[in-house]
């Protein structure tokens, strides 16, 4: 979905001519405020009943002012008079000050976004915001829990929920404060961190999400702040959480954690001997699928299997696609990389996966793999080659990385299925696991 600034960047200028003279003078001089037509897909909240809005991006994506946004939009009437939708609304975040300046006074914040008849005024002796229709926000700190109780509210806006350090203490007595209204609503604005209170609050049946990197928000962005940034963490297990929005969540008994995947990360790949592209295909073809994992690895074959070393390449892994679309991804990448071998797992599609492959590319050279036993037992000597400091990643698999760290030996912890750690599992034990035990043992059994 594109906004209306989308639009107006891509349109002529005669179609923006055309469109500003079909504004009436009090439209014209309302559009500035309006963020329906500003914002980008994340900043606008969820259809539907929901309690929590977790909006969970990187550093500069926007979430600032889509918080600002979503309090004038609950406070705001169709008049500078009238009342919205909520009356008293709580302002939290990890001290007074900084409630102070990004949330109110900041360049995103809600002063700066309120059109001139409908700004607040900012009593600080009070540290409340008063709206010209009566309604008040007022400021708390989360190093203050125990200042939330008493107060009540119909909305809440929580910022950088995830450092705080009182979290989980300071959000249970919001939670309580929350009680006014029909249905009171409370929106969060972070940068993803592997705390537990933002889990919970994840897991919440109640809770929507939108997510966002920091590049969606680029054009109000200065361009080296980006190329910077890019070229220092793009690709890191700290990029993909202050830049891409991840949350890198190491569930208990996983068989990778974040701190060793980015011990063993390289900047550049060595010379290596084989490569392969793994795919694992979706059951289904269509947008509500599961992604298709294609994960591209390499091998430096030097000495016995027992020496050799794998470097994980790309995650090229596609979602919503057709079969004739991920067979194409997955043909690609083997061309980008001049891959010596794709292998696809056949379990779900059988023959047909070969088939669809093979239209494409008649020559590819091919092998299909079936699985005869669970995710995690397959993982654990995959695992093993990590442990062994045997796999290096190169930077941008924060996708791919975010899967690993819920994956267990009793199977995946997170969301969804793990597609993309399965391609990366199936090609990992092409590259190394299944010649390492060939030639420790003939015999050896395929996954």
């Amino acid at each position: 979905m594109r906004s209306g600034a989308d639009w107006l960047a891509c349109a002529t200028p005669q179609e923006v001519e055309a469109f500003l003279d079909g504004l009436s003078d009090n439209a014209l001089m309302a559009l500035p405020w309006m963020f329906e037509f500003w914002a980008l897909p994340h900043q606008l909240p969820p259809d539907g009943a929901w309690k929590t809005w977790v909006i969970m991006g990187g550093r500069g994506a926007g979430k600032t002012r889509a918080g600002s946004e979503w309090v004038r939009a609950e406070v705001e009437g169709a008049a500078p008079q009238d009342l919205g939708r909520s009356r008293r609304v709580a302002l939290v975040g990890e001290t007074v000050e900084q409630v102070i300046k990004v949330m109110i006074e900041g360049d995103s914040g809600i002063l700066a976004c309120s059109p001139p008849d409908r700004r607040p005024e900012w009593q600080a002796t009070r540290k409340q915001l008063l709206w010209p229709s009566g309604a008040i926000a007022q400021v708390f700190s989360a190093h203050d829990p125990a200042s939330l109780r008493g107060p009540q509210f119909d909305a809440a806006w929580v910022d950088e929920l995830a450092k705080w350090p009182k979290a989980e203490k300071a959000w249970d007595q919001l939670q309580f404060a929350l009680r006014l209204g029909e249905n009171p609503r409370q929106v969060v604005t972070t940068t993803p961190q592997n705390v537990a209170v933002l889990k919970d609050i994840l897991k919440n049946p109640s809770t929507v999400v939108t997510h966002a990197p920091t590049d969606a928000n680029r054009a109000y962005l200065a361009a080296s702040f980006l190329e910077q940034v890019q070229a220092r963490y793009g690709g890191t297990a700290l990029g993909a959480q202050e830049l891409q929005g991840l949350l890198l969540e190491d569930v208990a008994g996983a068989l990778w954690t974040t701190a060793a995947l980015e011990a063993g990360r390289l900047d550049a790949a060595p010379r290596l001997q084989r490569i392969v592209v793994a795919v694992d295909p979706p059951v289904t073809g269509h947008g509500k699928s599961d992604e298709c994992g294609i994960v591209v690895v390499g091998a430096v074959t030097e000495g016995p299997p027992q020496n050799w070393h794998a470097v994980v390449l790309e995650d090229a892994s596609v979602k919503g696609a057709s079969p004739d679309q991920w067979a194409r991804a997955a043909i690609a990448a083997m061309q980008r990389h001049g891959a010596d071998r794709l292998v696809a797992e056949v379990n779900q599609g059988g023959d047909l996966v070969e088939g669809v492959i093979r239209q494409i590319d008649p020559l590819v050279p091919f092998r299909a793999v079936r699985a005869s036993r669970g995710k995690g037992i397959r993982a654990e000597p995959v695992s093993a080659l990590y442990e062994q400091g045997r796999v290096s990643h190169l930077r941008g698999l924060a996708a791919l990385e975010a899967q690993m760290v819920q994956m267990t030996a009793q199977g995946f912890l997170g969301k969804g299925s793990p597609d993309r750690v399965d391609a990366l599992v199936w090609a990992l034990t092409d590259l190394i696991v299944e010649p390492s035990e060939k030639h420790r043992n003939p015999q050896m059994r395929t996954l």
